[in-house]
């Protein structure tokens, strides 16, 4: 459906042919009088409004304060032949989205409501985003509405209560050790510690003494007693991620505590016990690490009491939005900038692209554009170039993207012919999609039939 749009000037031949210049976009209808406007109004609500600032005797800048007093107002854009900064300025301030000067250019105005209607639009779905994304958090503020991350929420709060030893698996970046530290939050355990140990980040030796502690003097450099974090998270939780990497001659010790709950220090004889809770995770196949010998097989079934599988971003894309708003605020407050949102084309391209690096690589995307962003909106050209690359290479069509003579007048070309298919042939749509004015699309369109010819002859 066309947007809508409520054109307000005392000048009958002003306010036609406006009408007859946007009608090819928008549903227009038109009004002469603060009266008539609020009459049209409140009869068929506009998603935009153009108004004059001299309507006869009366002044635009009380009917902009009437409409934005509304109940979810249009855009309001206001337009003068006494133009000044002053006035556009004072247009602004009570809440305009912009100021045009006569005679109007119709081509600036035409990108002007459809950027007003687009910022709108950006606007409503972020308050209905903050609106769900209040209401869906799972436990310990993981969020998602997906089918597969309902599932995991209701694996935690199942298991949380429980002792039962559970072993988290998914690819890195996916929220591993935050499900982990949901599980603890949630159990009776959670007001003794929730200690964590990065296995991959350390030798065998090391992770040995880590884990269980060492006396003093047990290898050169042991110069004092350490205590190990199966002693450090009794009562408590241990989380031991990317276990997959753990050396046999450790895994064969973490077995026994499982089993009996005892370990000794790495060069001590003397016998300690712990009450722990573990929890382990994972991003390698632990099954195949099995029958390849290189995992043990009564460690995986005593790690396997509950497994759960978190899910790649890929395959969960409609928590994209929620993950978005989420991360907006929380990194904005973290740099002390303001919040600001994506606009609808940086949102699309957030959507479409794979996430290799899960959440984590989301996350840090966000950053990216945090930081870097300067407008009011953060836009594509904000976001990494990581991401911004996959979506311009895989855009192209397979002829485009396997031909490697085209030159750049064959690219323009063809962008240009799959803007104007994607619009059904508008060509201000096109232009809109290519970010070129629509004067630039003719010129190009030119040049691009000519060279045509020049091919043909």
């Amino acid at each position: 459906m066309k947007k809508t749009l409520l054109i307000v000037d005392d000048e009958k031949h002003t306010r036609d042919g406006l009408k007859e210049a946007m009608s090819d976009h928008f549903e227009v209808y038109t009004a002469g009088t603060i009266k008539g406007a609020l009459a049209a109004l409140e009869a068929d609500p506009a998603d935009a409004v153009i108004t004059d600032l001299k309507l006869g005797g009366e002044n635009g800048m009380e009917l902009l304060e009437k409409i934005l007093s509304r109940p979810n107002p249009p855009v309001c854009i206001m337009m003068t032949a006494y133009g000044s900064v002053d006035t556009a300025v004072e247009a602004m301030r009570r809440g305009a989205y912009d100021f045009v000067t006569k005679p109007i250019n119709i081509e600036r105005l035409e990108m002007l409501v459809r950027r007003a209607l687009r910022e709108q639009a950006t606007a409503k779905e972020n308050i209905e985003l903050k609106q769900e994304l209040h209401q869906s958090h799972g436990p310990e503020e993981m969020i998602g509405n997906s089918a597969a991350m309902v599932s995991v929420f209701d694996t935690i709060r199942q298991v949380a209560p429980s002792k039962a030893t559970v072993l988290i698996e998914g690819e890195s970046g996916t929220g591993k050790e935050v499900a982990a530290r949901a599980i603890h939050a949630l159990s009776p355990r959670c007001k003794e510690r929730f200690v964590a140990v990065h296995c991959a980040a350390l030798s065998p030796q090391l992770l040995e003494s880590e884990l269980f502690g060492h006396e003093k003097g047990a290898f050169t450099g042991a110069t004092e007693r350490r205590i190990g974090r199966f002693e450090q998270a009794s009562g408590g939780t241990l989380f031991l991620d990317e276990i997959g990497e753990i050396d046999p001659s450790v895994q064969v010790k973490i077995l026994r505590v499982l089993g009996e709950r005892t370990f000794e220090r790495v060069g001590g004889n003397q016998t300690l016990t712990t009450d722990v809770r573990l929890i382990a995770a994972t991003n390698r196949n632990l099954e195949k690490m099995v029958s390849a010998g290189t995992f043990r097989d009564d460690l995986f079934f005593r790690l396997k009491v509950v497994p759960i599988l978190m899910p790649p971003l890929r395959e969960r894309k409609e928590d994209i939005p929620l993950l978005v708003e989420s991360f907006l605020v929380e990194i904005a407050k973290e740099h002390q900038k303001p919040y600001r949102p994506f606009s609808s084309d940086a949102m699309s391209l957030l959507l479409k692209y794979s996430w290799p690096g899960n959440v984590r690589e989301l996350r840090t995307a966000i950053e990216h554009a945090i930081v870097l962003g300067r407008k009011q909106e953060l836009h594509v050209l904000d976001l990494p170039l990581t991401v911004r690359k996959e979506i311009t290479t895989t855009s192209f069509s397979p002829k485009l993207a396997t031909e490697t003579n085209l030159n750049l007048e064959q690219v323009t070309s063809t962008l240009i012919e799959r803007a104007l298919a994607e619009s059904n042939g508008n060509r201000s749509q096109a232009a809109e999609k290519l970010g070129i004015s629509r004067r630039t699309l003719h010129r190009k369109l030119a040049a691009s039939g000519q060279q045509s010819e020049k091919r043909s002859q």
